[in-house]
């Protein structure tokens, strides 16, 4: 490594004539041209909102008014599934006041359309033991308008009474759009905290779309903090996805649809990855239009981020430090990818000293051979 900083020059790009008469003066043509250059093009990418706007029903039902008792004992699933069905056709919000509520994720709790579950900041949804392989606390599938807000959520890794499967969901969110949750804990579950993906296959494929998920904190689950597949217009803000352990991958994110259709328009922003037992982030094909920016990614086991077969990725202003291999991999043939102006220093502790200054340029950033169309600009990497 020759110096902290590397960068790389870019084609100066094109321009295109807008119409402006030649009988102008030239400066207030140039100025037209970048104000209509600059303005446009923000608008119309600007999709990602923290706090979006969810179409909720104006009905409030109580679950312990549908014989929820939160005492840490009953099994209070009836109840919950009870409160939602009540709601009318316009949809409402089912409140669940402070205590510990014993739900059958075999069963679900199942969200209807233009409804919200709002927690008490201390209620807690805890995961009878079971011995399925797949289960699902909280479930919205084809529906829209849904928001998840307040309170924990607990699965049941540490007294699961089975050996098999890694599917154990908290929040698994299936081919439905607007869709917020934000101010939740998630923790300990079977298999991942969160699921955001689609239903179907090819030609009956129905993505999630317009997706937010803002300040959860999603700890110590079996498999993924979350996992990301068929869906477009996603947005993380604010979270923490940590201490993921027990079955691979154990990243703190997974975006990984495989063949059961793509991911595309994805912002991952300000977010916290830490002490995962496999990567901080994990991309894989089939996804396109991946933003990760202003996101902390320490004490991860793999790397802070790795791209395997990816595509369309922009990696930008973001600090790795101390994870067990580089801050930033790519590998296999992915493409078409940018890393940019990220603090990526003190990286590959599997290897060397997490304080030691200097080593080679791989220390932080890993570009596999077979890679294509990467560029990277401006990094600050471990001094020598």
């Amino acid at each position: 490594m020759t110096n902290q900083h590397d960068t790389q020059s870019s084609a100066k790009p094109a321009t295109t004539k807008r119409g402006f008469s030649m009988k102008k003066p030239l400066m207030i043509a140039i100025a037209s041209l970048t104000l209509s250059a600059v303005a446009l093009p923000a608008a119309a990418t600007t999709w990602w909102d923290a706090t979006p706007s969810i179409s909720i029903g104006s009905t409030t039902i109580n679950v312990k008014n549908k014989g929820a008792l939160g005492n840490g004992t009953h099994n209070d699933t009836a109840a919950f599934q009870a409160a939602v069905n009540a709601l009318p056709s316009s949809g409402g919000t089912v409140y669940v006041p402070a205590g510990r509520y014993m739900i059958d994720a075999t069963k679900s709790i199942h969200l209807r359309s233009h409804t919200r579950l709002r927690l008490d900041p201390s209620a807690e949804l805890v995961v009878i033991p079971n011995s399925a392989s797949r289960y699902f606390l909280v479930r919205a599938s084809n529906v829209n308008n849904v928001e998840i807000v307040g309170g924990k959520m607990t699965g049941d890794r540490a007294k699961h009474k089975g050996s098999t499967g890694e599917w154990g969901f908290g929040i698994y969110v299936t081919g439905s759009s607007k869709v917020f949750v934000h101010n939740v804990t998630v923790s300990e579950f079977w298999g991942d905290g969160l699921f955001v993906g689609g239903n179907g296959k090819y030609s009956n494929l129905v993505r999630s779309n317009y997706v937010t998920i803002n300040n959860v904190t999603s700890s110590h689950n079996r498999r993924q903090g979350i996992s990301i597949g068929p869906s477009q217009h996603v947005y993380i803000v604010n979270s923490t996805f940590k201490n993921t352990q027990g079955t691979l991958p154990q990243a703190g994110m997974d975006i990984e649809p495989q063949d059961q259709g793509p991911v595309d328009t994805v912002r991952i922003e300000k977010n916290t990855f830490s002490g995962n037992r496999g990567n901080g982030i994990e991309l894989h094909s089939n996804i396109s239009g991946i933003t990760i920016t202003g996101n902390t990614l320490s004490g991860n086991y793999g790397f802070g981020s790795l791209a395997i077969n990816s595509a369309g990725l922009t990696i930008a202003n973001n600090y790795a430090t101390r994870n067990g291999l580089a801050g930033v991999g790519m590998s296999s043939k992915t493409h078409n990818s940018s890393i940019r102006y990220n603090k990526l220093q003190y990286n590959s502790t599997r290897y060397m000293s997490p304080t030691r200054s200097g080593g080679a340029d791989s220390r932080d950033i890993q570009i596999g051979s077979k890679t294509y169309s990467i560029t990277k600009t401006g990094n600050q990497l471990t001094p020598n």
